[in-house]
């Protein structure tokens, strides 16, 4: 498995320690988005995409963030022993979406990350700087791609449930997020690739 791009957005102006967001694309066909460049103690690190971790009220079983002292929808006081303990003793508000599952892995997206970041700064300070963090991703943007399901052999025409990806014009992409393409009503996970 091969880092193909990283993707960076500059946060300038930062009161914290985040510098930057990042998007790493595996082997040209796997994209992470969301990845944060922290300044650390010990200089910047990588952190993995993740979202906040949540309880639920004991009595109307409504979702609240852990550290809440009372329930959002009914209002029920929440004791405050739900919240899980790290191995440091922190209390664990978050949990990783997406993340390395060893060290050497760990290690090689952050040495890209950190590389493509400087290199990033570099290129901020020239004229006429834009970032390419939220340009579409469509197969490196090589042009348009025909999507195709998995599970069917790569030789055979487009059928009619397959979608067209983010190459095509403007026009049909508009017509089509709106579900009026000619197909009417977009099935389930049309447009994803």
């Amino acid at each position: 498995m091969q880092i193909t791009e990283v993707r960076i957005k500059l946060m300038e102006d930062s009161d914290d320690r985040l510098r930057a967001f990042c998007s790493i694309t595996f082997d040209d066909c796997f994209v992470v988005r969301d990845l944060k460049i922290i300044d650390g103690n010990n200089g910047p690190f990588v952190a993995m995409p993740s979202r906040k971790l949540s309880g639920h009220c004991p009595k109307c079983r409504s979702k609240n963030h852990l550290k809440a002292r009372y329930c959002n929808q009914c209002g029920t006081r929440i004791k405050q022993d739900q919240v899980a303990m790290d191995g440091h003793g922190r209390a664990k508000l978050y949990a990783d979406i997406a993340h390395p599952v060893n060290p050497q892995c760990r290690e090689m997206i952050q040495e890209h990350v950190l590389r493509e970041f400087e290199l990033e700064k570099d290129r901020a300070k020239q004229p006429g700087y834009v970032s390419n963090y939220d340009d579409a991703y469509d197969v490196g943007n090589r042009g348009p791609q025909r999507s195709i399901r998995i599970d069917e052999p790569q030789s055979r025409e487009a059928g009619p449930h397959e979608t067209r990806s983010h190459g095509q014009d403007a026009q049909s992409s508009d017509s089509q997020a709106d579900g009026s393409a000619e197909g009417g009503k977009k099935d389930f996970g049309d447009g994803i690739f």
